[in-house]
């Protein structure tokens, strides 16, 4: 019986982290599951590219 109670407790707290992060992502905090990951590829580089060049300051 504590198996089954345990299981069940699991479920409801899967299903409520679950609804949660879709709320999130309802008010554009977090991707879950319904808009995916975004392209790495076509994200812009410019602040890591100026981040990784070397540059000196006078």
């Amino acid at each position: 019986m504590e198996i089954v109670v345990a299981l069940v407790f699991s479920a409801a707290v899967l299903f409520g982290a679950d609804r949660l992060l879709l709320w999130l992502e309802s008010r554009g905090h977090v991707n879950w599951r319904r808009k995916g990951r975004r392209q790495l590829s076509d994200e812009p580089t410019v602040r890591l590219d100026s981040m990784l060049t070397d540059h000196t300051r006078r």
